[in-house]
């Protein structure tokens, strides 16, 4: 049967079908033709339902987010689908319980306040102005319909009512004020000496002898990394190319012109006022009456605020751009006459077509280009399909990819040295890496199944020869171990130099002294706060993590660059409120807050969810 169907693919005519049913799914989404359908259950959130269409939309929006952080080169066997899944189900399973809190709140959003958050979308904008067409493209691009694009904006949007509420719910106290003060306020007073570490590290020498010892205990950290050598036949649409026919691009222009449906396309303008502010729409009609301009009464009335900007312009419709509702009061209207009020869920419309024009077919010039490009990736990409699965039987029963290569007359292309973790060209994709080290592949010296990658690319690879680890011979690696073993060395005198250091300084020999009689660099900090910038950041930290007891403390550290920094804590001022400025006040309220809204909100989404009644079907 399936024979049947690739041969019934063959004729141009349906080809032409073909592609235009692909551009219908692509400009308005798959949704629009699934929305509505039924689907079963697969949760019940005090008794109202997660549908299964929910889940599967939730699942691959997930899952692409998913892909989006790992990039390109992520490995699809990486992404669980039960685990992600599940995510997903646990994520719609608290959204609908915090849906329900919103609604028993009597939480509300406005077409409006939609409408006003859409038209400041930069990804909808065109030189910062809303642009409707690029609106509609993005939604679909993304699977959704305005409608059910501006209610998951709706339910975001009231979340972040609920959420604020929350926060605003607690409140910072006086003494947790103060506590947070005491910490985020307090000052230290502490001097410093650097230990230039570039001075032992020209100073330490590296003996043969080191260097085999080290050899020898650490052979581990020299291995080769386990690598294959892979042969592979690659395919994609543009191998399966081929110039196009005038007679057929003749041909499938006819088809095309054939299936053109004439008509009227409409330009139309609206003002859109509330449903339930008859008030509005009494004075916009009688402005309409006295004859003041549309587009001003547009850009003054409408809650559109994506049209208000261009005096109520929707662009044109050949009568499926807008809702039912108003598609259907289109075809009623004359141009330049005002509809009488139109009822949709968005709200009440009025509604003005500026222009309407008859709708032609193109000129076969004007299609060629376009056209010859869809037969020639159409013919490709049958072809392309045809051979893959002829490729698929003969791999599978092929000891390589010799046989495969012969009959089907396709080139075998080979790479070196992959890894686990590393290759080139296509095997820097790590789908190819995990089949070629798979048990099937790397050990049964099976051919891998035909891959599909990203971009129509269809890859079968054979293993040639498998290189296991190995460890590296000392000549290798001398040079890489007489590096190691000198930092190692330097670490460590830097380090006994700055224990000595603190010993001096516990003796009572001054840091200034010290410094002087070493060449060594120091600074003192006076009245030093979390937030200072004049001494480094791992210094500043390590003086704020010494304890205020027994002062003063002495510790160090070996910084980044291999230099050590010994510190000497000498005081401790605790913070107080009063004692700060109002700006840095009302900063610590509000990170308190914050923090304190967060657990507040936590606690009440924990607290939802202990008493729903979620059965999971």
């Amino acid at each position: 049967m399936l024979q049947d169907i690739r041969k019934s693919t063959q004729g141009l005519a349906a080809k032409v079908i073909i592609g235009l049913i692909v551009i219908s799914f692509a400009g308005f989404g798959i949704q629009s033709i699934l929305v509505g359908g039924g689907s079963p259950g697969v949760a019940e959130v005090n008794g109202e339902e997660i549908s299964a269409m929910e889940l599967n939309q939730a699942t691959n929006l997930h899952a692409r987010r998913l892909i989006s952080m790992l990039g390109e080169n992520y490995d699809p066997q990486l992404l669980d689908e039960d685990v992600i899944r599940s995510q997903a189900l646990d994520s719609l399973i608290g959204r609908k319980i915090l849906m329900q809190a919103v609604q028993d709140m009597g939480l509300t959003v406005t077409e409006a306040e939609i409408g006003a958050l859409i038209g400041s979308m930069e990804q909808f904008q065109i030189d910062g102005a809303f642009e409707p067409a690029l609106y509609k493209q993005a939604l679909s691009e993304n699977g959704y319909t305005p409608s059910s694009f501006k209610q998951n904006l709706r339910s975001d949007m009231a979340l972040i009512q609920l959420r604020a509420g929350l926060a605003d719910s607690d409140f910072t106290t006086p003494t947790e004020l103060m506590v947070s003060a005491a910490v985020l306020a307090e000052q230290r007073d502490f001097r410093y000496v650097t230990v230039p570490g570039e001075q032992f590290r020209q100073e330490q020498t590296v003996s043969e002898e080191q260097i085999t010892a080290y050899y020898d205990s650490n052979q581990g950290q020299f291995l080769t990394e386990e690598a294959v050598d892979v042969s592979y036949i690659a395919l994609s649409e543009a191998d399966f190319e081929t110039p196009v026919a005038e007679a057929d691009v003749i041909e499938a222009y006819e088809i095309a012109v054939q299936s053109f449906i004439a008509g009227d396309e409409n330009r139309l303008s609206h003002i859109l006022l509330d449903t339930d502010n008859a008030e509005a729409l009494a004075t916009v009609q009688a402005e309409i009456a006295a004859g003041v301009d549309f587009a001003e009464l547009a850009t003054r009335y409408s809650i559109d605020v994506g049209s208000s900007q261009r005096g109520g312009d929707l662009g044109y419709s050949n009568g499926n751009a807008f809702p039912p509702e108003i598609e259907n009061a289109i075809a009623m209207l004359e141009p330049g006459t005002v509809s009488p009020p139109v009822e949709t869920e968005a709200g009440t419309h009025l509604l003005l077509v500026t222009e309407r024009r008859a709708m032609t077919p193109p000129s076969l010039e004007d299609m060629r280009a376009q056209l010859s490009a869809a037969i020639m990736r159409e013919e490709a990409q049958v072809e392309l399909v045809r051979t893959v699965e002829e490729l698929r039987d003969i791999a599978f029963n092929s000891e390589d990819l010799s046989g495969p290569a012969k009959e089907l007359d396709l080139q075998i292309r080979s790479v070196e040295g992959v890894t686990r973790s590393s290759g080139d060209g296509l095997f820097s994709n790590a789908a190819l890496r995990t089949a070629a080290f798979s048990e099937e592949v790397l050990k049964a010296g099976h051919n891998s199944e035909v891959l599909e990658l990203a971009g129509n690319q269809f890859v079968v690879l054979h293993v040639d020869k498998h290189h296991e680890p190995r460890v590296r011979a000392l000549a290798e690696v001398r040079d890489e171990i007489e590096a190691l073993v000198s930092e190692r060395l330097a670490t460590a005198a830097v380090a006994a130099e700055a224990q000595a250091i603190i010993e001096q300084l516990a003796q009572g020999t001054p840091m200034d002294k010290l410094a002087a009689e070493k060449g060594y660099t120091w600074q003192v900090e006076l009245a030093a706060s979390r937030q200072a910038f004049s001494a480094p950041l791992a210094t500043l930290r390590r003086a704020f993590e010494l304890p205020r007891e027994g002062l003063p403390v002495r510790d160090f550290l070996v910084d980044e660059a291999g230099n050590a920094i010994v510190i000497e804590l000498i005081q401790v001022q605790e913070g107080s409120v009063d004692d700060m400025p109002v700006a840095e006040q009302q900063q610590i309220q509000r990170q308190t807050a914050q923090e304190s809204g967060a657990l507040v909100n936590n606690e009440y989404q924990q607290g939802l969810r202990q008493s729903a009644d979620v059965v999971v079907m």
